[in-house]
């Protein structure tokens, strides 16, 4: 290996450039990919209900206030399992955020109730644990939330001046709850009504008779087994009033048609990536046989079959490309990992080195190494020993 490192080291270096940044185009896409993926698979674990009208209530409860009333109705419907009532809030209401990628969220939940979500029954925790019935001022922060504000468990976390104790962080998702605040929804409410003006003017004014269990921007629910989700979804469209009814197989093709031109483009600049990187990889190779011209020449005039030297050619041409393609790979994973080091400090991530980019990042440059090889050594093998050596020198 030494050797060949020493004989093609511009040879792997090229290599090595160009596999690095199909590595690094490839990581980009799955961290989006996983991203996307992670939010279909919550659209079509629940079905979401917001109230009507405008307010306060962000992400997928985005809407006006949902009474304890409509919740106690929702449940009634034929088919429902469960109903959590929820409260999910912009952490600054003044910031304005692009989609749920970056946007910080205050997210209330019921801990007295399951959660109905089939998708994310639970949300995986890497340090603490997770909330519990009777918990109040304390706080589970998603991953992201937790490295861009220094908190781990035992920190102390202020939100709307009430301090609040981290009792738990959760395990990195790559989707939206990377940035949640997780608090009981008691809590929540109350953040809401410190947040919203609006909300307080009309509580204090009494116009409408608001008590604690009707503060909910949303509400997650659940299905029996055996049902149709968008049936049920849309039998509480039409049984209860006042009420927003995300339809999940509907939210899944919008999101994915939302992308689908994102997505594209993606798979374009992969595809652009792969053919500049496979061309650059196999003209490298290449090249590097065809300098040898008139030693296969003078092989040949010795006795050598075109058998011997195609065996001699391939098995540097592996060791070559697959000792370009660890070194790309090794480039790559340095720069993904001090770009990520950098922003992670500010809670984000832009690469995802999944195992099979990689394997495949290996795969490709050895097996297109070997084609380009066996290629060149067949074009030279057309050559007589002496136009072989008359060509080389």
């Amino acid at each position: 290996m030494g050797r060949i490192a020493r004989r093609y080291g511009f040879t792997i270096a090229g290599i090595a450039i160009g596999v690095a940044g199909i590595v690094a185009l490839g990581a980009m896409g799955e961290r989006i990919v996983r991203f996307i993926e992670g939010g279909d698979r919550f659209v079509l674990g629940q079905i979401s209900v917001a109230g009507k009208g405008m307010g306060m209530g962000t992400g997928f409860t985005a809407g006006g206030m949902l009474p304890a009333s409509a919740l106690r109705a929702i449940a009634e419907v034929p088919g429902v399992s469960g109903v959590q009532g929820q409260v999910m809030l912009p952490l600054n209401p003044s910031t304005s955020q692009f989609m749920t990628l970056t946007q910080e969220l205050v997210f209330g939940v019921d801990v007295s109730m399951p959660t109905p979500n089939r998708a994310f029954p639970t949300l995986p925790v890497r340090e603490g644990r997770t909330l519990r019935p009777g918990d109040r001022g304390v706080t589970v922060v998603g991953a992201s939330f937790a490295a861009s504000h220094g908190l781990r468990v035992g920190s102390t976390l202020t939100l709307e001046n009430e301090p609040y104790q981290v009792v738990g962080v959760l395990e990195r998702t790559l989707t939206a709850p990377d940035r949640f605040v997780m608090v009981p929804i008691e809590d929540a409410r109350r953040q809401w009504v410190a947040k919203d003006r609006m909300l307080r003017t009309i509580i204090a004014s009494g116009a409408a008779a608001v008590n604690a269990a009707d503060l909910n921007t949303g509400a997650a629910v659940g299905w029996k087994d055996g049902e149709d989700p968008d049936a049920v979804a849309r039998r509480i469209q039409e049984s209860v009033a006042g009420v927003n009814v995300t339809i999940p197989g509907e939210v899944s093709r919008l999101l994915k048609e939302s992308t689908a031109f994102f997505s594209a483009l993606l798979l374009g600049v992969g595809a652009l990536g792969l053919v500049i990187g496979g061309l650059s990889l196999s003209n490298t190779v290449t090249a590097a046989v065809f300098e040898r011209i008139r030693d296969f020449g003078i092989k040949r005039a010795l006795g050598a079959t075109d058998l011997h030297l195609l065996r001699e050619v391939l098995g540097e041409a592996l060791g070559v490309s697959l000792t370009g393609g660890a070194a790309g790979v090794a480039i790559a994973l340095g720069i993904g990992w001090l770009v990520d080091l950098r922003i992670l400090r500010d809670g984000q991530q832009v690469f995802l080195f999944s195992p099979r980019l990689l394997v495949f990042a290996l795969v490709f440059s050895v097996v297109l190494g070997a084609l380009a090889a066996a290629y060149a050594t067949l074009r030279i093998a057309h050559l007589s020993p002496a136009d072989a050596i008359r060509r080389g020198t």
